[in-house]
């Protein structure tokens, strides 16, 4: 055997001729001589060690180089832990590099992670920058901007391309010849810079300035350069002697994987590697054990992983096919977790990962996003090693999720805009008279899109692919499932991006935010849908919520974010009564004590936290926030369980059962029991009410993914949805100057060519903006407006409504649910109507008719719900039914629901306005009764026909949409309550006449201020109030027209107590306005006649028809005269309102 051995090793590593025999003669190789015949082949073509890390001529500074976060940099930075990324913190933050170069030929790279403002070059250490000034500002100092698109040294030109998130910026400076040029993504802008400065005590660092938010990452050599130029050397001096060696390593590994020894004809025999298996040949592995020897320890560096071994693992997948079809890999991640100590593996894994996501976001997309899907495909393969897998979710969080935006003009190389608008400027979809040369351009404008969106689905599958590996619950093998590793990891990264809303650098980017929401419901649907099909008692996807006992019984940790009710700790003890009864949960007086002791030790350390913070934002270098720093994404500070709570089985026995107190845990200690329950022990679920159902919904760690998913929307990605419309109303607006521009240049006169050439220029911008806006809109539409991305955002809207409606079933308990479940319902349903609209129909969603009834119910059930103590929440509910009834399709769902419903809705509207915010709920009175008042048909004042509005879509722009049926509610109801009637329409008056009395308070004041000579302006802040009083006047007025024409008994039947008080007041107030807007040559016609911005909406139209419409109702009943033979009436003023 030990012969064998010997022929193996010799045939390998000795003379290995090409027929496959061997030479005779020689000594023979043994595996105890194997490692130092390895040192030699290794030590072979090695420089001496003496010449290695020797200052290289022309370079002075550290052989490893990185920014310098001591002393060369101003402003404020968060800084990456290798100190090699960056993101600017404050105006116009500075920093330059530790190595300076003073002749010779030389490149680094910078990677683009945002495309705002920065300025890239070079600079010397004499330059002097500041908040206002920065590389390219001053005399020694050279920049490129791409956001800008110039070129900076002291003076600007125009220099280069735009540049996008995801591009390569490559500086090279020649300091032989005195040039500096900067290539984008491998393709040169030409020389940029000439006779730079040269000569004895010059040398130059790279540097840069960003602006707020920017970010960027350097490469100086530390990692192999994705676009090296030629004659060019990288700052850093690339590891020649360990490459080397690990090429040569590998290229035994591959050797031994793809020969076998064949003793009967002493031939080694080639065999296809994809077969090799770790569980072969022993002699196999023995010498693969005495290479990794030498190869493992090499593997913990990044550029050797990168170069070598992430190189190899794609060239295995090249031959394309599915993943599986190359367990090469898998077998290889085996050889690795076998033949490497744990230190070294988990390095080497962390660097792979981290190459292949830097490779995935900085990757042409060209050709059809081949690259990003080829890294894909190796991530993917990793990822399915359970071992290496698991590692990586506790170790390593990464973000293969997203798809990149730039070079689209390789995709879409022929763009297309409207080009045809109508008499209101609105794009026409359908023009009869579309040239032959539009159509053209149009369907390859479209078939480009179609292209793209295809490339793009494969690109999103894969990355689903992933996170479903993530998400497996099935791999035990080895230690906890996966999907329980990741969903505390998840847990934190929802704790991290919460905690650190009000510092925009420490979050997580919403575009990637929006990708990976809409990966992981389609992950999370797959699993569930799965397990309905082996359990056909759960519920589907498609009836999928969030139980409300998730959100009482301390299971699952929500930070610090609002409950409906409140403050937990509040919640905790006022509601411990309903606990008890109606969930089987007690409170431990101790807990609670540590519970609230916890929140001030919380305070106080995050108050400790900023103090700091804030004395370093005067100048300093930060580091950068974790899941930006370090592949992981939990902080190392202390994680806080919100658990307070003991707990027993909700499962109901028939004797009452005894209450036992259950220890709660941090998210960081839980278990698959803890989360899935065992036993009669319900894990997340324990606590169920009586009012929730006793049935299975699906695998209880999918629940808790799911809520994360509604917090995530809640946190960014509605914010990021509301960012992105804006590109489409950017095309319009662009479209339109185009057109006008073109309609102006063929009336130009031929005489006038200094105004046709600036007309052409502009012509050039505007069409050249169209260009790029056009393209980024076909990938706005792919990725974030699809109608899928749209069944995605609807499907969490009713995953939110049916979570509050079984909340809601438990009475007291609903103060419980966290304030975001009722912020998302409105903001999911706005996200539909306002951002996916035209290009996808809402009424083509499933079941959306019935959607929108129980969106109603919700909105009209919880505006004036007591258990909601949020002021926030409750304006946005309020706000939210106020623009429901603006348009005719919601309204009809608010008339939908059931009878009880709509008659609690308005007795809450018609609530004393006194000690409540009324302004809304005024507002949605009037919105009821818009379309029937007196000249009250109008959807614009006419005074201001003439004038474009800024955004038509506005709830006050839309056509009158009166509800009858809410009228009738109405009328019956202070029809049949008195008291009520009576409180109503007293605050009514004293609203009115406050607003009113205001109103001219304010314009008496603007008067003056326009009538003094020394001051001829008005504080626009003054204007807006003012302009608010007379809004709110005229939609008083217009309730009380309502209230007239509805029920005039109220004022007209002398049986009630308070109609003869209500009406005196009543023709007061009419007098008093009356009186103040129709006298002649009085104040509030001096102030409509000055036109003053910011005042359009006050005139005497629209206040005049609400009087008019109320005196006209009451004329139609006996004692009208009441209105004139009141005090301060004046029949001049009626005389005014009749002419």
């Amino acid at each position: 055997m030990q012969w064998v051995g010997s022929i193996y090793l010799f045939l390998l590593f000795v003379c290995l001729l090409s027929d496959g025999c061997f030479l005779v003669g020689r000594k023979p190789l043994s595996f105890q001589d194997l490692g130092a015949h390895l040192e030699r082949l290794l030590a072979e073509g090695e420089p001496p060690e003496d010449t290695r890390d020797q200052p290289v001529d022309g370079r002075l500074g550290p052989l490893s180089v990185v920014l310098d976060h001591t002393s060369g940099f101003e402003g404020l930075l968060f800084v990456d832990d290798d100190l090699l990324g960056v993101i600017g913190h404050s105006n116009f933050s500075s920093i330059r590099a530790t190595t300076c170069v003073y002749k010779g030929k030389w490149a680094y790279e910078v990677l683009i992670s945002s495309q705002g403002l920065m300025q890239i070059g070079w600079c010397t250490l004499n330059c002097r920058f500041n908040q206002e000034e920065g590389v390219g500002d001053t005399p020694d100092s050279y920049a490129y901007d791409g956001n800008r698109v110039r070129k900076w040294n002291v003076t600007t030109t125009n220099y280069g391309k735009s540049w996008a998130a995801g591009d390569i910026v490559s500086c090279l400076i020649d300091l032989d010849e005195g040039t500096i040029t900067f290539c984008l993504n491998g393709q040169s802008l030409g020389t940029a810079f000439s006779n730079i400065k040269m000569g004895p005590g010059v040398a130059y660092f790279p540097a840069i300035s960003l602006s707020f938010k920017e970010s960027v990452a350097f490469n100086f050599g530390s990692r192999p350069l994705r676009y090296p130029v030629e004659g060019y050397r990288p700052l850093q001096n690339p590891p020649t002697a360990d490459l080397l060696r690990a090429h040569k390593l590998l290229g035994y590994i591959k050797t031994v994987l793809s020969t076998t020894l064949d003793t009967q004809e002493e031939k080694v025999v080639e065999k296809d590697s994809a077969c090799w298996s770790i569980h072969g040949e022993p002699t196999t592995l023995v010498t693969l054990a005495l290479i990794f020897n030498y190869f493992a320890p090499l593997m913990c560096k990044v550029y050797l992983v990168e170069d070598v071994l992430m190189n190899f693992l794609l060239g295995i997948l090249e031959g394309g096919g599915s993943v599986d079809e190359h367990p090469l890999i898998q077998q290889l991640l085996d050889l690795f977790w076998l033949l490497m100590e744990d230190y070294e593996v988990n390095e080497c894994l962390k660097q792979l990962m981290m190459s292949l996501l830097r490779a995935y976001r900085f990757s042409p997309i060209i050709p059809d996003l081949g690259f990003q899907i080829h890294y894909l495909r190796l991530t993917t393969a990793i990822l399915r090693h359970e071992k290496s897998r698991k590692y990586l979710l506790s170790n390593v969080l990464y973000l293969f999720i997203g798809v990149k935006e730039a070079g689209l003009e390789e995709l879409i190389p022929t763009t297309w805009w409207p080009t045809r608008f109508d008499k209101e400027g609105k794009d026409e979809m359908e023009s009869k008279d579309e040239s032959a040369e539009e159509r053209l351009r149009r369907r390859a404008y479209e078939r480009g899109c179609q292209r793209l969106k295809k490339r793009i689905e494969v690109v999103e599958e894969l990355q689903v692919q992933i996170l479903k590996l993530m998400l497996n619950n099935k791999d035990k093998g080895t230690g906890e499932a996966s999907r329980y590793i990741f969903l505390n990891k998840f847990r934190k990264f929802l704790q991290e991006n919460a905690s650190n809303r009000g510092h925009p650098t420490a979050l997580c980017p919403p575009e990637y935010m929006v990708c990976f929401l809409h990966r992981l419901i389609t992950a999370v649907r797959s699993y569930w849908d799965e397990g309905k099909r082996k359990s056909p008692s759960s519920i589907s996807s498609d009836e999928a919520y969030v139980p409300p006992q998730l959100f009482y019984n301390g299971k699952v940790d929500y930070f610090d974010l609002q409950r409906l009710g409140g403050l937990l700790s509040h919640l905790k003890k006022t509601l411990k009564d309903d606990l008890a009864a109606k969930a089987n949960i007690i409170i431990d007086p101790a807990e609670i004590q540590a519970t609230s002791m916890d929140d001030l030790d919380e305070d106080e350390e995050s108050g400790a936290a900023q103090r700091p913070f804030g004395a370093v934002a005067m100048g300093g270098a930060l580091a950068r926030p974790s899941w930006l720093s370090s592949p992981t994404l939990g902080r190392a500070n202390r994680f806080l369980s919100t658990a307070a709570v003991s707990l027993m089985t909700p499962r109901r026995p028939l004797v009452p059962p005894e209450k036992v107190k259950v220890r709660t845990l941090a998210v960081e200690q839980r278990t698959e029991e803890d989360i899935e329950g065992s036993h009669g022990n319900d894990g997340l679920l324990l606590g169920r009410p009586l009012e929730e159902p006793d049935q299975p919904i699906t695998e209880k760690s999918l629940l808790e993914i799911l809520d994360g998913i509604v917090m995530m929307y809640n946190l960014s990605v509605h914010q990021q949805l509301g960012k992105m419309v804006v590109v489409s109303d950017d095309v319009h607006e662009y479209a339109v100057a185009l057109k006008d521009t073109e309609e102006k240049i063929a009336r130009c006169p031929g005489r006038r060519s200094d105004i046709l050439e600036e007309l052409q220029k502009s012509q050039k911008v505007f069409a050249e903006k169209l260009n790029h806006l056009s393209r980024r809109l076909a990938w706005i539409n792919a990725t974030i407006y699809s109608k899928e991305k749209m069944l995605d955002v609807y499907w969490l809207l009713r995953v939110c409504i049916r979570t509050i409606e079984h909340s809601d079933r438990t009475g007291s308990l609903f103060a419980f649910t966290p304030e975001f479940y009722l912020n998302v319902a409105m903001n999911s349903y706005s996200a539909l109507k306002n951002y996916f609209s035209p290009s996808n129909c809402m009424d083509e969603l499933p079941g959306y008719e019935d959607t929108l009834t129980q969106l109603a119910a919700i909105l009209a059930n919880h505006f004036a719900d007591p258990r909601i103590v949020g002021t926030d929440i409750k304006d946005s509910l309020m706000q939210a039914l106020a623009s429901y009834v603006c348009y005719p399709q919601s309204l009809r769902a608010v008339e939908r629901i059931p009878e009880e419903q709509r008659v609690a809705m308005m007795t809450n509207l018609l609530a004393p306005y006194e000690q409540r915010p009324w302004a809304q709920t005024n507002w949605i009175l009037v919105r009821l009764w818009r379309g029937c008042g007196f000249g009250y048909r109008y959807t614009r004042l006419p005074h201001l026909l003439k004038t474009k509005p800024e955004d038509a879509n506005l709830p006050s722009l839309q056509k009158p949409c009166p509800s009858l049926l809410l009228q009738r509610h109405m009328a019956e109801l202070l029809s049949l309550d008195k008291d009520m009637a009576a409180s109503f329409l007293n605050s009514v008056l004293n609203q009115l006449n406050w607003a009113f009395s205001e109103f001219i308070g304010m314009i008496q004041e603007i008067q003056q201020a326009a009538e003094r000579p020394e001051r001829n302006f008005v504080d626009t802040r003054q204007l807006k109030v003012c302009a608010t009083c007379f809004d709110l006047s005229v939609s008083l007025l217009r309730v009380l027209e309502m209230t007239v024409t509805l029920v005039p008994q109220i004022f007209l039947d002398w049986t009630r107590p308070s109609a003869e008080l209500l009406l005196r007041r009543l023709a007061q107030l009419l007098n008093q306005v009356l009186n103040r807007v129709t006298a002649e040559r009085n104040l509030f016609d001096r102030v409509v006649n000055l036109r003053l911005p910011g005042l359009e909406s006050v005139d005497h139209y629209p206040i005049l028809v609400a009087v008019t419409g109320i005196l006209v109702r009451l004329l139609t009943f006996p004692l009208p005269l009441l209105l004139l033979t009141s005090p301060p009436s004046q029949l001049n003023s009626v005389n005014a309102l009749l002419e």
